[in-house]
């Protein structure tokens, strides 16, 4: 053995005995290279089929709310009703049974006009998020004065064009025909040889005299729908159709706040007839088994019964979910049901007896053009007949 090897293999017996060691060579190699520097490694390709490496942090997604995420409404939302009593007690008992955790706080007033001018008179400080019931003309108005909130249903849908406003404003959500209310005993004891009306020129008989209710055409949607229904039974000639009004008005005994209570004080006695709601007839008839009876006239006109949010409402949200429900099939049957009145719905059957458009003689009731004359129209009535 040459003296270099020697001297080799003496220093790594030292070394071993210093460590004190017994592990072999391959050992103390491996020690003695964990001891060194270690060399930069050389960059090495990554395995054709591996995949590239996880970022440490990964990347913030934009967030977003899904639908299914969208809260659902809660509260209390208040309600202007024009509807009567009974309807309104059942109706919004099963509003709130179909929506948990919203509530309602109820204004009722059958008389349309007058909560369209209570909604005015709040512009400032809205206090109602629904206004429910009466015709279109009084929601429309209320609409071109910047004070309803544009909100299209999912639900209005299935609703004909011709029975809502185009962006939203009100949905009409049922219809209602303007009739006869007759007092049959009265008219039995007092008006011999008076044969019933049949026609609304019929009213103009002097028999008739101070025998006749009629509601409010400045209060009630009922009054200003048999206004314009004259005016379009005479093609538009308001000078023939408020000449009408004027001889109609030596009749009349009274001009009632309300539609309803019209149909009360003929049936209490107080008159023989009254032009009124074919609905509100057969439910007060059903519902108190008065001596009283539904007359349909010819040439007679009709309501588009709507719905529309107050602007600036304390509830908006949830007033959405009220216009929703109202517009779904089983409340439409409930205010079958209730009322008597005409669905718009063309899969919610008409009430047993109730008069529907084909099967009474219309006029050729134009509602926008009812709506945007009608406080010019009210005017005028109000000159012809001295009010």
């Amino acid at each position: 053995m040459s003296d270099s090897k020697s001297s080799l293999n003496l220093s790594r017996r030292e070394f071993l005995r210093l460590l004190g060691i017994t592990a072999g060579v391959t050992t103390v190699n491996a020690i003695i290279a964990a001891c060194a520097p270690a060399p930069t490694p050389a960059p090495t390709a990554a395995p054709p089929t591996a995949a590239p490496a996880a970022p440490t942090t990964a990347p913030v997604a934009p967030t977003a709310v899904p639908a299914t995420a969208v809260p659902k409404p809660t509260g209390k939302i208040s309600i202007y009703s024009a509807l009567n009593q009974t309807t309104n007690d059942q109706l919004f008992a099963a509003f709130k049974a179909a929506t948990p955790g919203v509530d309602v706080d109820v204004l009722p007033l059958a008389a349309a006009g007058e909560l369209q001018t209570r909604i005015t008179a709040e512009k400032a400080s809205p206090k109602a998020d629904i206004f429910v019931g009466g015709d279109r003309a009084f929601h429309d108005g209320l609409g071109k004065a910047g004070l309803l909130e544009a909100y299209k249903s999912p639900n209005a849908n299935a609703v004909d064009a011709a029975y809502k406003q185009p962006d939203g404003l009100w949905t009409g959500w049922y219809l209602g025909i303007f009739s006869l209310v007759l007092n049959t005993e009265r008219f039995a004891k007092e008006m011999a040889g008076v044969k019933k009306p049949t026609t609304w020129d019929d009213l103009l008989d002097a028999k008739w005299k101070g025998n006749l209710g009629y509601p409010d055409p400045v209060k009630t949607g009922g009054g200003y729908i048999f206004l314009a229904t004259q005016i379009f039974r005479f093609n538009r000639d308001e000078a023939k159709a408020m000449a009408y009004m004027k001889a109609l008005h030596a009749n009349i005994a009274q001009y009632v706040g309300s539609s309803p209570q019209t149909i009360t004080l003929t049936e209490q006695g107080q008159f023989i007839a009254a032009p009124n709601w074919a609905h509100d007839i057969l439910t007060f008839k059903a519902q108190n088994k008065s001596p009283i009876e539904l007359i349909v006239p010819e040439n007679t006109g009709f309501e588009v019964g709507a719905v529309s949010i107050v602007k600036g409402g304390p509830n908006t949200n949830a007033a959405k979910s009220f216009v929703d429900w109202i517009l779904t099939k089983p409340a439409g049957e409930l205010n079958v049901k209730l009322s008597n009145r005409v669905a718009v719905l063309k899969d919610v059957p008409p009430a047993p007896g109730a008069p529907t458009l084909d099967t009474v003689k219309m006029v050729n009731f134009d509602w926008q053009w009812a709506a945007d004359n009608k406080e010019r129209l009210l005017k005028l009535w109000q000159t012809t007949v001295g009010m």
